[in-house]
């Protein structure tokens, strides 16, 4: 997979959040303007592949800001970081015109939680050149097997970007675990993630220290880690996570092995 100028295979990387919001469900992923870039060295440091810029919340039950908001939020840290940092960095954001801005402003993907349902999220993305993170999301409740309904999901959302002028060297997908699914179906399109390889895309898997996990959101670690090391060991390509330098000694130590 290509992100920026940087090409990504036969290893499993690790996408750092730095979330620009004050809600975010796992407050040490929070950064303020000020402190965006300190976190963005700190994920650099750690290992970090890319970095994943997000000034909208979408935590179960989160409050909706307009796309003019997240852009205010989004605009110094994310300039910030691209002029510092040579690192390929992707905006997580649903908006078309948030999108537009991040890539006009040098951004290099876009992680779209709504799987580019939303306006001409596509057209953006091809317009700039940019790469495309499509995750399944729906309006309502995933009903029965998790499997079939993701599938057709980030198949169809695959061709739309293809159709639109994306590369498809530049398309991910991620099952979209903690998003219109019961707890039950999350372990098991975690369990069986490397399932969507299929596809014919790269994977991003985005679980860390989600509910699926049960218990407090400070004692989900040691199950972020080791979805980690299952996602290494089937091959997906990145795991999106908060703990930067333990998720990249564990990807190192299971390659290892």
């Amino acid at each position: 997979m290509i992100i920026g100028n940087k090409e990504f295979k036969d290893y499993t990387y690790v996408m750092a959040i730095i979330n620009l919001t004050p809600d975010s469900f796992w407050k040490d992923s929070r950064a303020a303007a000020d402190g965006a870039l300190f976190a963005a060295g700190r994920a650099v440091n750690d290992g970090a592949a890319v970095l994943d810029l997000g000034a909208q919340s979408t935590r179960p039950g989160y409050t909706e800001i307009p796309p003019e908001e997240e852009i205010s939020r989004l605009e110094r840290p994310l300039r910030a970081i691209l002029r510092e940092f040579d690192i390929p960095v992707s905006v997580d954001t649903y908006f078309p015109s948030v999108a537009d801005f991040a890539l006009s402003e040098g951004a290099h993907m876009i992680n779209d939680v709504w799987g580019l349902t939303r306006g001409n999220m596509a057209g953006v993305i091809a317009k700039h050149g940019g790469s495309a993170c499509i995750m399944h999301n729906s309006p309502s409740p995933v009903v029965g097997d998790v499997f079939p309904p993701v599938e057709s999901f980030l198949k169809a959302q695959a061709q739309v970007a293809v159709d639109a002028g994306i590369d498809p060297q530049k398309i991910i997908l991620d099952g979209g675990i903690g998003f219109a699914k019961s707890r039950e179906q999350n372990l098991a399109l975690l369990q069986g993630y490397a399932r969507l390889k299929d596809l014919g895309y790269p994977l991003l898997l985005a679980c860390s220290r989600k509910s699926l996990f049960g218990g407090r959101v400070e004692d989900r670690l040691p199950q972020t880690l080791a979805a980690t090391r299952a996602a290494a060991k089937s091959g997906v390509l990145f795991v999106r996570v908060h703990d930067v330098k333990l998720n990249v000694e564990e990807i190192k130590k299971t390659y290892e092995n």
